[in-house]
């Protein structure tokens, strides 16, 4: 009989500004290490998916956001768990960037982006970012 792997909830932002997107490197000693992502982590339990985003961000870079609309989800499979990701477009409202929970942080353009290795859940959105089918703003 096959264990069923636990379901993980992730909030994620599309943190723009000035035209730049957000995007943070995941520690090379973690899950994904090295590969870049869009800020954000696991929801707790109770928890709604814009507060967690807001949590993590401040968590790991000092920044408070206003988290907006949601502008895409994706679910990826792993060995350990099934992964359920909601992303959504946000802005800077106070702080400075400190990669405290990441590697290293950049602000990128849309055309850069795919410069970058992201993990495979995130690819779908920045295939989306990279053809200009989101627009930042």
């Amino acid at each position: 009989m096959s264990e069923v792997a636990p379901t993980v909830e992730v909030a994620a932002g599309l943190i723009v500004r000035d035209g730049k997107i957000l995007i943070a490197q995941r520690r090379v000693n973690a899950s994904l290490g090295g590969l870049w992502e869009f800020p954000g982590g696991k929801r707790k339990p109770g928890e709604s998916f814009e507060a967690c985003l807001r949590r993590e961000v401040m968590e790991e870079l000092g920044l408070t956001i206003a988290v907006y609309e949601q502008v895409s989800s994706a679910e990826h499979r792993d060995a350990a768990c099934q992964v359920r990701l909601r992303f959504y477009r946000c802005t800077v409202l106070a702080g400075e960037l400190q990669p405290r929970g990441c590697e290293a942080c950049r602000w990128i353009t849309p055309a850069e982006i795919s410069a970058y290795p992201f993990p495979p859940a995130d690819l779908p959105l920045v295939h989306q970012i990279a053809s200009g089918q989101h627009i930042i703003t």
